[in-house]
């Protein structure tokens, strides 16, 4: 005859992620020998419990339900098991035993049915796919943060406080202030004894007895999810089982025992009652599968309403029971050693002692979180805030990302991606590190083209680096981090295609179809043309082309144009095609120019300083594509703006900035011809072709064989003079000042007469006019590198300065001397040696260097003299 059913259960309360209760579980089921064991979870993955034995099966993994068929509700769960979680350590017992291992938690198929709601916990910064954990609620220590409740003792408040976090309440009862240390004290901490299971029924069902009602649907749920819990342990007696271990979540304990007991209350539930309650639910098809997961997002900071403050610590306490404080305090001496901080043996052994003490002090059995952090603090990190914080992110709450074996069910999608990493070496980590490629490489290309397309599927697992393109454009950074919901995207995504490339080409002809402006259709084709999808290509630019040519909005076409040249620059050189892309760009620099001055009537403040940045956005377009005919159509619209009535300032000085950078006004101080105002063009029949294109900021300069303007007649000089003179109002000459300067102020470390006009200008102003132009100013050179804001001020300090001008006109050079010296320097750059390697003299009059012409032996003599 069979033992009674409260005999031939035992039901083991357990709280989530915990290393006491995993530890003290694993020692029951051993002394137990259970022939079928229960977990907590979705009984779907029953089919893929068994490949928890598998060697490639490494934790922290989560289960992954996803809806197959879409319909209302959420999109996707996940279930995380970490190797201290005593589910996991259950499952391992299990299948090591050779016994069944059953899910007994609601199916997924209805907790995905259900609308979204406070339980869906969405990971942050994940898109718009929320991620749920699998009810949190139902842990007994759901949020650690959460303390008692101060309000009164009912009421729907109440209850959620006990139903979320119950171990406050009995945290509270025994004294103590925080619910997580009082955990670690009776259970995580235990090295021995008896195991706490059946005390922790017991405060369980004092707890669910005193507790107030919670709210109507929060009882709904939790019915259903106890009732299927209940029908799931009656099948396991019907089946014969004769040693049932049931591990679920310490609330749910009660419930299930209470159907159990040998003398059943005329209130206890009943099968026909659990059948009544679990029909009619609503349901979606739904598959399962494993998936890797992280420590990062098993801590409570990242949202995951069952989450521990400390994956890491919690992974120690249950892999070194063994003296667990020495062997923490060594971990992090030597993590600190990796950054060279000077860490000895020493250092360990007073900490250890340091953090027994507190413990002492406390009152508690062993040294915990709490007193291993201010030892570590006080003796290993010497009191300094930033190695603490290091060990916080890399030990404390730990960088472990899990590993699933190739055997586990997966969308194509998710297979290819797997074999491209495999193929390129290119495996995944939770830890954020910077990745250099060399697009010359065929592996780093390829590298590059995956990034590239799985962020086009919303599977950011890189981010560009801001500093890759300034290498040149052959090379990329990138920072990787794996995040485990990128898995519910590449599921999601599977519907566009079966590999990586098909998917990101489908969508990006959705995402052309879809766009709705010329910014987002641009922003696609910048994306398409690293991916190298070709076969998006063709309808992204029929989009593009379509979409430019009917946008009449000046701003939206010079907003557009820098990114179809980055991507013109980018498919020469990846060596992808982007011949579709010329004609567009050529359209759209032809209606920029000619809807540019248009655009510059009329600004105010707010609208002028808009319009710079696109300016400025297109001057480096247009220098980074290199085409002499745009070049030359460009210089040629600012020329007809320069000179404009009621230009505003800071377009006036930026356009004059741009201007005489590339070569088209004169830098001297006065008008061409004069002594002090010679124009530099060059001499004897010299065209100019050895001109470089630009300077190191990429300005453009002339280009060779094509047409530009004319230089103006009249030199810089006289154009700031007018700028800031008496009769400029002072907000219009600090415009002017602040748009002639926003590309960098070295020209006022190199030109002495702008300088000058600067100071002069500043020097005159009246007191209430200098009080407003001041924060124009300082926001002006605030954006200065530092090394260039003090050199400014070293030239403005000799101003007046017998040195001032001695600096200015050249007198206190010893040409000589320097002569020497400057024919080594021209020989090491391979110029030609002689006299042209002499220093050049300054005119008496000018304050700028008269250029040395070749040939011209009367200049040369004359040079001598001086």
């Amino acid at each position: 005859m069979a033992a009674p059913a409260h005999e031939r259960v035992r039901i083991f309360g357990i709280r989530h992620h915990g290393p006491g209760s995993a530890r003290s579980l694993v020692r029951a089921l051993e002394d137990l020998r259970p022939d079928v064991v229960l977990v907590e979870g979705p009984p779907e993955a029953d089919a893929i419990v068994g490949l928890a034995a598998d060697p490639g099966m490494v934790p922290p993994v989560a289960l992954l339900a996803h809806v197959v068929d879409g319909g209302e509700g959420r999109s996707a769960a996940f279930w995380p098991f970490a190797e201290f979680s005593p589910e996991w350590q259950a499952i391992r017992h299990a299948l090591r035993a050779g016994v069944p291992v059953r899910f007994c938690d609601l199916p997924a198929a209805h907790h995905l049915a259900e609308a979204p709601d406070h339980d869906s916990v969405a990971e942050p910064d994940t898109g718009p796919a929320p991620e749920p954990d699998a009810e949190p609620d139902d842990r007994p220590n759901d949020r650690p943060d959460d303390g008692p409740d101060d309000g009164p003792d009912n009421g729907p408040d109440a209850a959620a406080a006990v139903r979320l976090d119950p171990l406050a309440r009995l945290a509270e009862a025994a004294g103590y202030d925080d619910a997580e240390r009082w955990w670690d004290d009776v259970v995580e901490h235990r090295g021995g004894g008896p195991a706490p299971f059946d005390a922790v029924a017991e405060a369980m069902a004092a707890l669910r007895d005193h507790a107030p009602a919670p709210p109507a649907d929060h009882v709904r749920r939790e019915k259903r999810r106890e009732a299927y819990m209940r029908r799931t342990v009656r099948r396991a007696l019907k089946d014969g089982f004769e040693r049932i271990a049931v591990v679920c979540g310490a609330w749910h304990v009660p419930a299930i025992a209470a159907a159990l007991g040998p003398a059943r209350s005329p209130g206890a539930p009943t099968a026909a009652g659990d059948d009544r309650t679990l029909r009619g639910l609503p349901a979606v098809r739904v598959a399962l599968t494993w998936v890797p997961w992280s420590y990062g997002r098993l801590a409570a900071r990242s949202g995951y309403g069952a989450g521990v403050t400390s994956p890491g610590w919690y992974h120690h306490l249950f892999a070194a029971p063994d003296r667990p404080i020495e062997r923490w305090f060594t971990a992090v001496a030597a993590v600190l050693r990796v950054e060279d901080l000077p860490v000895s043996s020493a250092h360990v052994i007073e900490a250890v002692r340091l953090a027994d003490a507190l413990a002492a002090l406390r009152g508690r059995p062993l040294a915990g979180l709490a007193e291993v952090t201010d030892a570590t603090l006080a003796v290993l990190c010497e009191g300094a805030d930033l190695p603490l914080e290091l060990i916080q992110h890399r030990m404390v709450v730990g960088e472990r990302l899990g590993a699933v074996p190739d055997g586990t069910p997966m969308v194509p999608l998710q297979r290819d991606l797997r074999d491209e990493q495999r193929r390129l070496r290119f495996h995944p980590s939770a830890t954020a590190k910077e990745l250099d490629l060399d697009l010359r490489r065929p592996v780093d290309l390829d590298r590059s083209r995956l990034l590239h397309r799985l962020r086009l599927l919303g599977v950011p697992w890189g981010e560009p680096g801001g500093s890759g393109r300034g290498k040149g454009t052959f090379r990329e950074t990138w920072t990787l981090a794996w995040r485990p919901e990128f898995d519910v995207r590449l599921v999601e995504s599977g519907a566009w295609g079966l590999t990586v490339r098909d998917a990101a080409s489908a969508r990006a002809r959705a995402l052309a179809a879809e766009a709705g402006g010329l910014t987002e259709l641009t922003a696609l084709a910048e994306q398409c043309l690293p991916a190298d999808l070709g076969d998006a290509l063709p309808a992204v630019m029929a989009a593009l082309a379509d979409r430019a040519a009917a946008d009449t909005d000046v701003a939206h076409l010079m907003g557009a144009l820098p990114a179809l040249v980055r991507t013109l620059r980018y498919g020469d050189v990846r060596g992808t095609s982007a011949e579709p892309l010329r004609t567009v760009v050529d359209g759209l620099v032809v209606r920029v120019c000619v809807g540019l001055p248009a655009e510059v009537i009329g600004l105010d403040d707010d609208a002028a300083r808009a319009l710079l940045g696109r300016v400025d956005d297109v001057h480096g377009a247009l220098s980074l594509l290199g085409d002499a005919e745009h070049t030359a159509r460009w210089h040629g619209t600012l020329t007809t703006l320069i000179d404009r009535p009621g230009l505003h300032g800071l377009i006036e000085g930026r356009l004059t900035r741009l201007l005489l950078d590339a070569g088209l006004l004169d830098d001297a101080g006065g008008s061409p011809g004069g002594d002090d105002g010679r124009a530099d063009v060059p001499a004897d029949g010299d065209d100019g072709a050895d001109r470089p294109a630009g300077g190191d900021d990429g300005r453009v300069g002339d280009s060779a064989g094509g047409s530009r303007p004319d230089r103006f007649a009249g030199g810089i000089g006289d154009r700031m003079a007018r700028a800031v003179s008496a009769g400029t109002s002072p907000a219009h000459a600090a415009a002017w000042i602040e748009g002639f300067l926003s590309g960098g102020g070295l020209i006022l470390v190199h030109d002495d007469r702008l300088l000058r006009l600067v100071d002069a200008w500043i020097a005159a102003l009246p007191p209430e006019s200098f009080a407003a132009v001041l924060p124009l100013l300082r926001r002006t050179f605030g954006t200065f590198e530092a090394p260039e804001r003090r050199a400014i001020g070293e030239r403005v300090a000799r101003i007046g300065t017998a040195s001032g001008r001695g600096s200015a006109a050249g007198e206190s050079l010893d040409l000589e001397r320097a002569a020497p010296a400057v024919r080594t320097v021209i020989g090491i750059l391979g110029g030609p040696h002689g006299d042209s390697g002499r220093p050049r003299a300054r005119s008496g009059s000018g304050d700028r260097s008269e250029p040395v012409r070749r040939g011209d032996s009367r200049r040369d003599d004359e040079r001598e003299r001086t």
